[in-house]
Protein backbone atom coordinates (compact mmCIF):
# COMPACT_ATOMS: atom_id res chain seq x y z
CA UNK A 1 0.00 0.00 0.00
CA UNK A 2 2.85 2.33 0.81
CA UNK A 3 4.84 1.89 -2.29
CA UNK A 4 1.95 3.97 -4.10
CA UNK A 5 2.35 6.78 -2.00
CA UNK A 6 5.04 9.81 -2.42
CA UNK A 7 5.92 9.73 1.19
CA UNK A 8 6.56 6.72 3.99
CA UNK A 9 4.35 5.79 6.66
CA UNK A 10 7.08 7.82 9.45
CA UNK A 11 6.93 10.72 7.15
CA UNK A 12 2.95 11.10 6.43
CA UNK A 13 1.21 9.89 9.02
CA UNK A 14 2.13 12.68 12.02
CA UNK A 15 0.68 14.88 9.66
CA UNK A 16 -2.27 13.59 9.02
CA UNK A 17 -4.47 15.85 11.08
CA UNK A 18 -5.14 17.76 7.98
CA UNK A 19 -6.71 15.17 6.03
CA UNK A 20 -8.65 14.46 9.27
CA UNK A 21 -9.75 18.12 9.37
CA UNK A 22 -10.81 18.01 5.53
CA UNK A 23 -13.28 14.69 5.70
CA UNK A 24 -14.92 16.56 9.12
CA UNK A 25 -15.19 19.57 6.27
CA UNK A 26 -16.54 17.14 3.22
CA UNK A 27 -19.03 15.08 5.89
CA UNK A 28 -20.40 18.35 6.67
CA UNK A 29 -21.48 19.42 3.24
CA UNK A 30 -24.91 17.52 2.62
CA UNK A 31 -24.44 16.73 -0.88
CA UNK A 32 -21.12 15.06 -0.32
CA UNK A 33 -22.10 13.28 3.12
CA UNK A 34 -23.03 10.15 1.50
CA UNK A 35 -19.91 9.51 -0.50
CA UNK A 36 -17.54 9.48 2.87
CA UNK A 37 -20.46 7.47 5.17
CA UNK A 38 -18.23 4.68 6.16
CA UNK A 39 -14.84 6.81 6.41
CA UNK A 40 -15.28 8.52 9.44
CA UNK A 41 -10.90 8.48 10.23
CA UNK A 42 -7.72 8.71 8.70
CA UNK A 43 -5.09 7.36 10.88
CA UNK A 44 -3.20 5.75 8.28
CA UNK A 45 -2.22 6.00 4.57
CA UNK A 46 -4.35 3.23 4.03
CA UNK A 47 -7.14 5.33 5.09
CA UNK A 48 -6.38 7.44 2.98
CA UNK A 49 -6.35 4.96 0.00
CA UNK A 50 -9.58 3.73 1.04
CA UNK A 51 -11.31 7.23 0.67
CA UNK A 52 -13.54 8.09 -2.31
CA UNK A 53 -11.55 9.89 -4.71
CA UNK A 54 -12.79 13.59 -5.29
CA UNK A 55 -13.23 15.39 -8.43
CA UNK A 56 -13.84 18.80 -10.16
CA UNK A 57 -17.39 19.14 -9.45
CA UNK A 58 -17.04 17.53 -6.28
CA UNK A 59 -14.63 20.22 -5.08
CA UNK A 60 -16.98 22.64 -6.30
CA UNK A 61 -19.58 21.66 -4.24
CA UNK A 62 -17.53 21.54 -1.22
CA UNK A 63 -16.07 25.16 -1.72
CA UNK A 64 -19.71 26.51 -3.02
CA UNK A 65 -20.83 25.38 1.06
CA UNK A 66 -17.82 26.00 2.67
CA UNK A 67 -16.31 29.54 1.45
CA UNK A 68 -13.34 29.18 3.22
CA UNK A 69 -11.01 32.11 5.05
CA UNK A 70 -7.75 32.51 5.63
CA UNK A 71 -6.85 33.03 9.17
CA UNK A 72 -4.37 35.47 8.30
CA UNK A 73 -4.33 38.07 5.73
CA UNK A 74 -6.78 37.90 2.51
CA UNK A 75 -8.25 35.24 1.10
CA UNK A 76 -7.96 34.79 -2.81
CA UNK A 77 -10.67 33.25 -5.06
CA UNK A 78 -9.75 31.98 -8.37
CA UNK A 79 -10.70 29.75 -11.16
CA UNK A 80 -9.20 27.47 -13.68
CA UNK A 81 -10.37 25.55 -16.68
CA UNK A 82 -13.32 26.40 -18.81
CA UNK A 83 -11.94 25.45 -22.48
CA UNK A 84 -12.88 21.59 -21.71
CA UNK A 85 -15.32 21.03 -18.98
CA UNK A 86 -16.60 23.19 -16.11
CA UNK A 87 -14.43 25.88 -14.27
CA UNK A 88 -12.72 24.83 -11.07
CA UNK A 89 -12.38 27.15 -8.53
CA UNK A 90 -9.92 27.36 -5.82
CA UNK A 91 -9.06 29.43 -3.05
CA UNK A 92 -5.76 30.46 -1.60
CA UNK A 93 -4.62 32.94 1.33
CA UNK A 94 -2.09 36.06 1.15
CA UNK A 95 1.44 34.52 -0.26
CA UNK A 96 -0.24 31.78 -2.16
CA UNK A 97 1.95 28.95 -0.16
CA UNK A 98 4.96 30.08 -2.11
CA UNK A 99 7.07 30.49 1.15
CA UNK A 100 7.46 26.01 1.44
CA UNK A 101 7.76 26.47 -2.38
CA UNK A 102 10.40 29.06 -1.71
CA UNK A 103 12.85 26.74 1.11
CA UNK A 104 13.18 24.37 -1.14
CA UNK A 105 13.69 25.43 -5.00
CA UNK A 106 15.45 28.68 -5.46
CA UNK A 107 16.23 29.73 -9.41
CA UNK A 108 15.24 33.36 -8.71
CA UNK A 109 17.74 35.45 -6.52
CA UNK A 110 18.11 39.41 -5.77
CA UNK A 111 19.81 40.30 -8.31
CA UNK A 112 17.90 38.73 -10.94
CA UNK A 113 15.52 41.21 -13.09
CA UNK A 114 12.51 38.75 -13.65
CA UNK A 115 9.75 39.31 -16.28
CA UNK A 116 6.75 37.55 -15.11
CA UNK A 117 4.47 36.75 -18.19
CA UNK A 118 1.83 34.62 -16.65
CA UNK A 119 -1.59 36.46 -17.59
CA UNK A 120 -3.38 38.81 -14.77
CA UNK A 121 -6.19 38.50 -16.13
CA UNK A 122 -10.22 37.29 -14.94
CA UNK A 123 -9.64 35.14 -11.99
CA UNK A 124 -6.47 32.99 -12.86
CA UNK A 125 -4.10 32.44 -9.95
CA UNK A 126 -0.42 31.88 -11.84
CA UNK A 127 0.35 35.60 -12.20
CA UNK A 128 -0.46 36.24 -8.42
CA UNK A 129 1.50 32.82 -7.58
CA UNK A 130 4.54 34.06 -9.33
CA UNK A 131 4.52 37.67 -7.66
CA UNK A 132 4.68 36.23 -4.85
CA UNK A 133 7.10 33.98 -5.00
CA UNK A 134 9.82 36.78 -6.54
CA UNK A 135 8.35 38.87 -3.75
CA UNK A 136 10.21 36.07 -1.34
CA UNK A 137 13.10 36.19 -3.27
CA UNK A 138 13.34 39.95 -3.54
CA UNK A 139 14.52 40.77 -6.83
CA UNK A 140 13.45 42.93 -9.40
CA UNK A 141 10.24 42.36 -11.33
CA UNK A 142 8.61 43.74 -14.64
CA UNK A 143 4.76 42.37 -13.94
CA UNK A 144 3.82 42.52 -17.73
CA UNK A 145 0.40 40.25 -17.56
CA UNK A 146 -1.06 40.25 -21.33
CA UNK A 147 0.59 41.62 -24.49
CA UNK A 148 -0.96 42.16 -27.69
CA UNK A 149 0.72 40.77 -30.81
CA UNK A 150 1.69 43.97 -32.48
CA UNK A 151 3.73 44.48 -28.87
CA UNK A 152 6.24 42.01 -29.20
CA UNK A 153 8.99 43.74 -30.80
CA UNK A 154 8.81 46.30 -28.35
CA UNK A 155 8.55 44.30 -25.24
CA UNK A 156 12.16 42.41 -26.45
CA UNK A 157 14.24 45.32 -27.18
CA UNK A 158 13.13 46.59 -23.49
CA UNK A 159 14.16 43.12 -22.30
CA UNK A 160 17.16 43.29 -23.62
CA UNK A 161 18.21 46.97 -23.02
CA UNK A 162 16.82 46.01 -18.85
CA UNK A 163 19.25 43.23 -18.92
CA UNK A 164 16.56 40.60 -17.98
CA UNK A 165 18.15 37.30 -16.55
CA UNK A 166 14.55 35.69 -15.87
CA UNK A 167 11.42 34.95 -17.26
CA UNK A 168 8.50 33.30 -16.32
CA UNK A 169 5.27 32.11 -17.71
CA UNK A 170 3.19 29.16 -19.21
CA UNK A 171 4.91 26.85 -22.46
CA UNK A 172 2.08 28.38 -24.59
CA UNK A 173 2.96 32.22 -23.46
CA UNK A 174 6.55 31.30 -23.82
CA UNK A 175 6.71 29.73 -27.36
CA UNK A 176 5.69 33.20 -28.01
CA UNK A 177 7.89 35.18 -27.02
CA UNK A 178 10.67 33.07 -28.12
CA UNK A 179 9.31 32.40 -31.46
CA UNK A 180 8.99 36.44 -32.18
CA UNK A 181 12.33 37.20 -30.93
CA UNK A 182 13.68 34.46 -32.95
CA UNK A 183 11.63 35.49 -35.86
CA UNK A 184 13.11 39.09 -35.45
CA UNK A 185 16.49 38.15 -35.00
CA UNK A 186 16.85 39.33 -31.34
CA UNK A 187 19.05 37.96 -28.45
CA UNK A 188 18.69 38.27 -24.91
CA UNK A 189 22.05 37.91 -23.74
CA UNK A 190 21.52 38.16 -20.26
CA UNK A 191 18.67 35.74 -19.81
CA UNK A 192 19.73 32.86 -17.58
CA UNK A 193 16.51 31.18 -16.40
CA UNK A 194 13.16 30.51 -17.58
CA UNK A 195 10.24 29.66 -14.94
CA UNK A 196 7.25 27.32 -16.14
CA UNK A 197 3.98 26.38 -14.61
CA UNK A 198 0.61 25.40 -15.88
CA UNK A 199 1.03 23.20 -19.25
CA UNK A 200 3.41 20.46 -20.21
CA UNK A 201 7.04 21.52 -21.75
CA UNK A 202 7.51 21.65 -25.24
CA UNK A 203 10.34 20.56 -26.71
CA UNK A 204 9.79 23.37 -29.51
CA UNK A 205 11.05 25.76 -26.53
CA UNK A 206 14.40 24.13 -26.32
CA UNK A 207 15.50 25.11 -29.99
CA UNK A 208 14.05 28.27 -29.89
CA UNK A 209 15.54 29.51 -26.23
CA UNK A 210 19.23 28.18 -27.75
CA UNK A 211 18.90 30.93 -30.34
CA UNK A 212 17.84 33.44 -28.48
CA UNK A 213 19.38 33.07 -25.16
CA UNK A 214 21.43 30.17 -25.44
CA UNK A 215 22.76 30.51 -21.55
CA UNK A 216 19.17 30.02 -20.26
CA UNK A 217 17.70 27.03 -18.67
CA UNK A 218 14.23 25.81 -17.35
CA UNK A 219 12.81 26.03 -13.84
CA UNK A 220 9.46 23.95 -13.55
CA UNK A 221 6.85 24.43 -11.25
CA UNK A 222 3.58 21.70 -11.46
CA UNK A 223 0.25 22.13 -9.74
CA UNK A 224 -3.38 23.66 -10.29
CA UNK A 225 -5.73 25.88 -8.80
CA UNK A 226 -6.43 23.26 -6.49
CA UNK A 227 -3.44 22.05 -5.09
CA UNK A 228 -1.50 25.05 -5.95
CA UNK A 229 2.16 23.85 -6.49
CA UNK A 230 2.92 20.40 -5.67
CA UNK A 231 6.46 19.79 -7.15
CA UNK A 232 9.13 21.59 -8.66
CA UNK A 233 12.27 20.68 -11.05
CA UNK A 234 15.43 22.24 -11.91
CA UNK A 235 17.41 22.40 -15.31
CA UNK A 236 19.17 19.02 -14.13
CA UNK A 237 15.81 17.16 -13.94
CA UNK A 238 14.09 15.99 -17.02
CA UNK A 239 10.92 18.87 -18.11
CA UNK A 240 8.36 15.60 -17.27
CA UNK A 241 10.17 15.15 -13.77
CA UNK A 242 9.43 16.91 -10.32
CA UNK A 243 10.21 16.30 -7.10
CA UNK A 244 7.48 16.73 -4.68
CA UNK A 245 7.10 19.38 -1.46
CA UNK A 246 6.56 17.89 1.51
CA UNK A 247 2.85 19.09 2.23
CA UNK A 248 1.83 16.85 -0.91
CA UNK A 249 0.67 13.83 0.13
CA UNK A 250 0.49 12.28 -4.03
CA UNK A 251 -0.77 8.73 -4.43
CA UNK A 252 -0.51 6.33 -7.29
CA UNK A 253 -3.25 4.30 -8.21
CA UNK A 254 -3.42 1.06 -10.46
CA UNK A 255 -4.28 3.12 -14.05
CA UNK A 256 -1.25 5.21 -12.69
CA UNK A 257 -3.62 8.21 -12.29
CA UNK A 258 -2.66 10.77 -9.64
CA UNK A 259 -4.46 11.83 -6.43
CA UNK A 260 -3.12 14.59 -3.92
CA UNK A 261 -3.89 15.28 -0.26
CA UNK A 262 -2.40 18.30 1.18
CA UNK A 263 -0.28 17.99 4.83
CA UNK A 264 -0.41 21.94 4.69
CA UNK A 265 -2.30 23.31 7.90
CA UNK A 266 -2.97 26.80 6.09
CA UNK A 267 -4.55 25.01 3.08
CA UNK A 268 -8.00 26.15 2.51
CA UNK A 269 -8.91 23.85 -0.35
CA UNK A 270 -10.37 20.57 1.19
CA UNK A 271 -8.02 18.63 -1.01
CA UNK A 272 -8.41 15.33 -0.47
CA UNK A 273 -7.43 12.34 -2.67
CA UNK A 274 -8.16 14.90 -5.45
CA UNK A 275 -7.82 13.95 -8.73
CA UNK A 276 -6.79 16.22 -11.54
CA UNK A 277 -6.49 14.54 -14.69
CA UNK A 278 -2.77 13.63 -14.70
CA UNK A 279 -1.15 10.20 -15.12
CA UNK A 280 2.08 9.70 -13.72
CA UNK A 281 4.53 7.20 -11.99
CA UNK A 282 7.25 7.75 -9.18
CA UNK A 283 10.85 7.40 -10.77
CA UNK A 284 14.32 8.71 -9.32
CA UNK A 285 14.83 11.58 -11.07
CA UNK A 286 18.57 11.62 -12.62
CA UNK A 287 19.77 15.07 -10.80
CA UNK A 288 21.06 12.48 -7.92
CA UNK A 289 17.97 14.03 -5.82
CA UNK A 290 17.44 11.74 -2.90
CA UNK A 291 13.23 12.46 -2.42
CA UNK A 292 10.95 10.98 -4.54
CA UNK A 293 9.99 12.25 -7.83
CA UNK A 294 7.09 11.54 -9.91
CA UNK A 295 7.18 11.76 -13.42
CA UNK A 296 4.07 13.36 -15.53
CA UNK A 297 2.20 10.84 -18.36
CA UNK A 298 -0.02 13.63 -19.67
CA UNK A 299 -3.57 13.74 -19.03
CA UNK A 300 -5.82 11.58 -19.06
CA UNK A 301 -9.11 12.78 -19.80
CA UNK A 302 -7.95 13.83 -23.38
CA UNK A 303 -9.96 10.80 -24.75
CA UNK A 304 -13.53 12.79 -26.17
CA UNK A 305 -16.65 10.79 -26.91
CA UNK A 306 -17.01 11.58 -30.77
CA UNK A 307 -20.31 10.41 -32.38
CA UNK A 308 -20.22 7.57 -29.52
CA UNK A 309 -16.73 6.68 -29.79
CA UNK A 310 -13.70 7.90 -27.93
CA UNK A 311 -11.43 9.93 -29.79
CA UNK A 312 -7.53 10.22 -28.25
CA UNK A 313 -6.87 14.14 -28.92
CA UNK A 314 -3.39 13.36 -28.13
CA UNK A 315 -2.42 10.95 -30.30
CA UNK A 316 -4.22 13.59 -33.56
CA UNK A 317 -1.97 16.44 -31.78
CA UNK A 318 1.21 14.52 -32.00
CA UNK A 319 0.69 12.60 -35.47
CA UNK A 320 0.39 16.11 -36.63
CA UNK A 321 3.01 17.88 -35.23
CA UNK A 322 5.34 15.23 -36.57
CA UNK A 323 4.19 16.73 -40.20
CA UNK A 324 7.43 18.98 -41.25
CA UNK A 325 6.42 22.68 -41.47
CA UNK A 326 4.23 22.30 -38.37
CA UNK A 327 5.33 23.93 -35.45
CA UNK A 328 1.85 23.79 -33.07
CA UNK A 329 -1.58 21.67 -33.58
CA UNK A 330 -4.82 21.53 -31.61
CA UNK A 331 -8.05 20.12 -31.93
CA UNK A 332 -10.91 22.52 -32.31
CA UNK A 333 -14.38 20.72 -31.29
CA UNK A 334 -17.34 21.86 -32.21
CA UNK A 335 -20.63 20.55 -30.21
CA UNK A 336 -24.34 20.96 -31.37
CA UNK A 337 -27.15 20.33 -28.64
CA UNK A 338 -24.61 18.10 -26.63
CA UNK A 339 -23.70 16.34 -29.90
CA UNK A 340 -20.12 16.75 -31.58
CA UNK A 341 -21.15 18.49 -35.03
CA UNK A 342 -17.34 19.03 -36.25
CA UNK A 343 -14.00 17.99 -35.52
CA UNK A 344 -11.35 20.42 -36.65
CA UNK A 345 -7.40 19.67 -36.40
CA UNK A 346 -6.06 23.38 -36.32
CA UNK A 347 -2.48 23.92 -37.34
CA UNK A 348 0.23 26.96 -37.14
CA UNK A 349 2.98 26.15 -39.67
CA UNK A 350 6.56 27.77 -40.50
CA UNK A 351 7.79 28.95 -44.39
CA UNK A 352 8.72 25.78 -45.09
CA UNK A 353 5.56 23.72 -44.58
CA UNK A 354 4.12 22.55 -48.22
CA UNK A 355 1.29 24.29 -50.18
CA UNK A 356 -0.57 20.78 -49.88
CA UNK A 357 0.07 19.78 -45.90
CA UNK A 358 -3.38 20.19 -44.74
CA UNK A 359 -4.87 18.07 -47.61
CA UNK A 360 -2.50 15.45 -47.42
CA UNK A 361 -2.97 15.20 -43.38
CA UNK A 362 -6.30 15.51 -43.42
CA UNK A 363 -6.71 12.11 -45.96
CA UNK A 364 -4.24 10.52 -43.59
CA UNK A 365 -6.26 10.93 -40.48
CA UNK A 366 -9.39 9.80 -41.88
CA UNK A 367 -7.80 6.55 -43.46
CA UNK A 368 -5.95 5.60 -40.31
CA UNK A 369 -8.09 6.75 -37.45
CA UNK A 370 -10.77 4.67 -36.90
CA UNK A 371 -12.97 6.87 -35.06
CA UNK A 372 -12.44 10.06 -37.46
CA UNK A 373 -12.94 7.51 -40.15
CA UNK A 374 -16.06 5.81 -38.35
CA UNK A 375 -17.83 8.80 -36.86
CA UNK A 376 -17.43 10.78 -40.11
CA UNK A 377 -18.32 8.44 -42.59
CA UNK A 378 -21.54 9.83 -43.96
CA UNK A 379 -20.32 13.30 -43.39
CA UNK A 380 -16.80 14.07 -44.04
CA UNK A 381 -16.95 17.74 -45.09
CA UNK A 382 -17.47 17.76 -41.03
CA UNK A 383 -14.22 16.37 -40.22
CA UNK A 384 -11.85 19.31 -41.30
CA UNK A 385 -7.37 20.45 -41.26
CA UNK A 386 -6.65 23.34 -41.98
CA UNK A 387 -3.94 25.76 -42.03
CA UNK A 388 -4.57 29.02 -39.42
CA UNK A 389 -3.08 32.02 -38.27
CA UNK A 390 -3.34 31.39 -34.39
CA UNK A 391 -4.46 28.45 -32.45
CA UNK A 392 -7.49 28.86 -29.78
CA UNK A 393 -6.21 30.48 -26.85
CA UNK A 394 -7.60 30.85 -23.34
CA UNK A 395 -8.03 34.53 -22.73
CA UNK A 396 -7.47 34.19 -19.08
CA UNK A 397 -4.38 32.59 -18.90
CA UNK A 398 -2.64 32.45 -22.25
CA UNK A 399 -2.93 28.92 -22.34
CA UNK A 400 -3.22 26.94 -25.68
CA UNK A 401 -5.23 23.70 -24.76
CA UNK A 402 -4.82 20.36 -26.87
CA UNK A 403 -8.19 20.56 -27.56
CA UNK A 404 -10.96 22.87 -27.27
CA UNK A 405 -14.82 22.50 -26.97
CA UNK A 406 -17.01 24.88 -28.04
CA UNK A 407 -21.29 25.09 -28.00
CA UNK A 408 -22.79 26.23 -31.22
CA UNK A 409 -26.34 27.41 -31.09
Amino acid sequence: MTESFSLSPEAAEPHLGVPRRSLERLRSVPELAPRYAGHEKVLTLGDVAALPVMVKDDLNVALAHLRPKAERGATWLFQSGGSTGAPKVGHAPTGFYMDGVYERWRPLERDDVFVNAWGAGRMWGAHFLAAAFADLSGCDVIALGSVGREEYGDWLGFFAARGVTAIGGTPSVLRLWFAHARAAGTTLPALRKVLWLGEAWHPQLDEDIAEVAPLARRWGMFGSTETWVAGTNTPRCPPDVFHLLPDQLVHVDADELLDFTTLNPDMLNPVLRYRTGDAGRFVTCECGGEDRAVRILGRRDSVVQVRGLGLHVNDVVERAEREPGVSRAQVLITERRGRVSTVDVLLLTDRDAPPDLAERLRADLMSSTFTISTAFQHDPGSFRVEVVDALVSNDRTGKTAAFVVREEP
